[in-house]
């Protein structure tokens, strides 16, 4: 039988998960995204479609032709749809029965059809990774979608290949993802929901295992896009007084149309990620240069402007989660946990509106902005457990349910939690942390890893607990090695799964999947730690944060200028006999500004620009990319030659 995944098809965002070794994990595309955004470009009739990141890139030239948050339409009448749902940059129209399509290229694309082409590459990502075809699925819908909803986006599935084997709520994947089955019978869970383009609130009941949802309210069509809209709205405003282009439609004048949904595009790409920054950041800088050849916008964004632009669609969720309490009787104060769900709830102001919703008094009045990660236990109401990434917490409950359907993963109890969080080191001296702090124990968790040196034959497993970005501030548990076979870089997978025991007892196993090969090392408690301690490393982190941060990212941005600098150099010497004077003198230009950037940083506090490095490592790829291409003739033409194709 054909393993079963786990998808989240999500408004901006989607994912494919799986089990392993018994341990579930987001599976990455072979660029090592696990998120995949839910775009798609149709360049044209005969061509192939660009799904994900690539069609993103595309959104901004192309935007007519390009799809996103296409789940909005999914069973959907076209001649329903409001007017906010129409503000996307691709024509939208009504076939003869009613209901929602998109012509692009004289074509009538259904979203069914479009969201497919999402679900065939998170299926040929899948079965990349696995080394196996992959035919079965479950996916995830919001528990407010309605029967036309469910099933266009069952067909959705079918049209990509697979037979689904289950159409789950994403509150009980998201429930699962969090080990909610772990807690004890009648208890109650709220998980709040706010996506890229749905909200809903569901309140759960866990009996003898099962979740059964009490109530659910929400609204399919409000989410982070909206607050996206606002935000475009505002520098569109701020560009006009300026002295900028007015960016507005013109359907008189397609010319015009053309150039005012690309600027439309450009600027709606910039809130985005000013908004995802300023989850993190206080304030941002907005630069969009070039917006017409003689004006250039840029423009400092608060967090404080963003709340204030936002504020009352937030807002616009309470009255769902009021409802949802009524509807199952239920007073705010009577719920266990509030779970946190969807990406859009990174954002500080979501974490504390509800907070103070649900009466978690003291995230609302004194934690407001602490980082990913915490549960808050207080006498005042439910604990606000945001201990799972919210991205990606769905589709690991949906993992977790298809591996449920094949027979796998048996109930826990609950019997205490973790006061930190625990992970391993990973190539950079950094922390990935695999057991979030607060976690309820018995609990087992992992994920995949491979290697990042071409011919290793051991990969050392080095345990941390804390609370920081970088190995080296946490406190090391013990370390030890598995040996595997020697393969290329990133071919090797070895899964690395954390159990925490009824006694607080953490048992580590690391597991070769090629050869079974697997070695168990117990460590001391993970949850007999000094109070005094735990505060200091929490506070310490908070303290810490942009620093810790900043240099999370130079040491990720470290690593891909010297692998791109090493493989530039190596091509080269090679061959630099079969290019253009110019474009070697380009290459070792660029070669040079990244060694400068990299020797400058070096040093026993290694830091750097991680920005500056990013984008000096782009323009290496952009310099040597005649030399990319030359190599990947000759390889080809020596595997040509190999089979005997060519003489």
């Amino acid at each position: 039988m054909s393993k079963i995944v786990g998808i989240d098809l999500g408004t901006t965002n989607s994912l494919v998960a799986a089990v392993e070794a018994g341990i579930p994990y987001v599976i990455a595309d072979a660029d090592g995204r696990r998120l995949t955004p839910s775009v798609a470009h149709f360049p044209g009739p005969g061509q192939a479609p660009l799904v994900g990141a690539a069609a993103g890139r595309v959104r901004v030239v192309k935007p007519s032709e390009t799809v996103y948050s296409v789940k909005r339409f999914m069973g959907r009448r076209g001649t329903d749809l409001p007017s906010e749902d129409r503000r996307v940059t691709y024509p939208l129209a009504a076939d003869g029965g009613g209901a929602v399509t998109i012509p692009i290229h004289g074509e009538a694309l259904t979203p069914e059809q479009v969201s497919a082409e999402i679900l065939r590459k998170l299926k040929a990502d899948a079965e990349r990774a696995l080394g196996e075809a992959v035919a079965r699925a479950v996916i995830t819908v919001p528990a407010y979608f309605n029967d036309a909803q469910r099933n266009a986006t069952k067909l959705a599935g079918e049209l990509a290949g697979f037979t689904v084997e289950r159409i789950v709520n994403e509150p009980t994947a998201a429930a699962l993802a969090y080990g909610l089955d772990r807690l004890k019978d009648k208890s109650r869970i709220a998980v709040y929901d706010l996506g890229g383009g749905t909200f809903d609130l569901s309140i759960l009941e866990l009996n003898q295992g099962v979740f059964q949802v009490l109530a659910t309210s929400g609204n399919t069509r409000l989410g982070g896009d909206d607050l996206d809209a606002r935000l475009t709205d505002f520098l569109v405003r701020a560009i006009d007084e300026a002295g900028g282009p007015r960016i507005e439609p013109a359907p008189e004048e397609a010319a015009v149309k053309a150039r005012n949904l690309a600027l439309i595009a450009r600027v709606r790409e910039a809130a985005e990620q000013a908004k995802i920054r300023l989850s993190t950041e206080t304030e941002v800088e907005v630069v969009l240069p070039f917006l017409t050849p003689e004006f250039s916008f840029n423009r400092f964004v608060t967090r404080a402007e963003l709340e204030t632009l936002t504020r009352a669609l937030i807002e616009q969720t309470r009255r769902h989660c009021v409802q949802a309490l009524a509807d199952a009787n239920l007073a705010a104060g009577e719920l266990d946990q509030v779970i946190l769900v969807g990406g859009q709830t990174r954002m500080p102001l979501v974490r504390r509106l509800v907070a103070e919703w649900f009466g978690c008094a003291e995230f609302a009045e004194t934690r407001g902005d602490v980082r990913l990660g915490d549960t808050f236990h207080t006498a005042a109401g439910p604990q606000l457990n945001t201990g799972q990434n919210p991205d990606e917490a769905v589709a690991l409950g949906a993992a977790i349910q298809a591996e449920i359907l094949a027979g796998g993963f048996q109930n826990l109890l609950l019997l205490d939690v973790t006061p930190l969080s625990l992970g391993i080191e990973t190539f950079g001296g950094l922390m990935n942390v695999i057991i979030p702090r607060n976690s309820t124990i018995p609990i087992k968790a992992g994920e995949m890893f491979t290697t990042a040196v071409a011919n290793q034959r051991s990969m050392l497993i080095h345990v941390l607990q804390g609370e920081r970005e970088r190995a080296a501030d946490n406190w090391s548990l013990g370390k030890f090695e598995i040996d595997f076979e020697p393969a290329p870089k990133g071919v090797p997978r070895v899964g690395v799964q954390f159990e925490i025991d009824a006694n607080g007892i953490l048992h580590v196993l690391a597991r070769d999947i090629k050869s079974g090969r697997e070695k168990v090392v117990q460590m001391r408690s993970a949850v007999d730690v000094d109070d005094a301690a735990v505060q200091q490393m929490v506070e310490e982190s908070v303290k810490h944060a942009f620093s810790d941060l900043r240099a999370r990212r130079w040491v990720e941005a470290k690593l891909r200028a010297t692998e791109a600098a090493n493989a530039t150099r190596n091509g080269l010497g090679q061959w630099r006999g079969e290019l253009d004077a110019a474009c070697v003198d380009a290459i070792e230009s660029a070669l040079k500004a990244v060694d400068g950037l990299l020797a400058a940083a070096a040093g026993e506090n290694e830091s750097g620009d991680p920005e500056a490095l990013k984008a000096a490592t782009g323009r290496l790829d952009e310099a040597s990319q005649p030399l990319a291409d030359l190599m990947m003739d000759k390889a080809m033409e020596a595997l040509l030659q190999k089979r005997g194709v060519i003489g």
